[in-house]
């Protein structure tokens, strides 16, 4: 089980199967906190089966596979720093480097070291 988000079978609550030495060219690191909120406020993360929302105060809600997904996030040390539940299940904290391409964003876990999941801004 991987810990970008938690649950292998979720790309945004979960790692995908695929090493950060896969990074596709166009990707540029997110900056901080107010340049991530630019890109995501007021639009929804998605993926096939997937929609969140990542709010201004800290919270994100949105659904996965059918089931509830809640949560809190920060921006810390230029990472986004989340605790995440899919469900009832506690998917634990992981700080992810974010990174940008066009209206796709890139979450890459254990602060840019681990594995990687694109969702598009919508």
């Amino acid at each position: 089980m991987t810990r970008l988000f938690g649950a292998a079978i979720l790309s945004f609550l979960c790692a995908l199967s695929v090493p950060v030495s896969a990074f596709a060219d166009g990707f540029s690191d997110v900056r901080g906190k107010q340049e991530f909120l630019g890109l995501v406020n007021g639009k929804a993360l998605t993926r096939l089966g997937i929609s969140l929302n990542v709010t201004p105060n800290g919270q994100i809600e949105g659904r996965a596979f059918g089931q509830p997904v809640t949560g809190a996030w920060r921006w810390s040390d230029g990472l986004f720093c989340r605790d995440l539940y899919f469900g009832s299940r506690d998917l634990g904290a992981n700080c992810q480097l974010v990174q940008r391409n066009g209206d796709t964003l890139r979450f890459i876990s254990d602060a840019g070291r681990g594995q990687f999941a694109d969702l598009r801004l919508k």
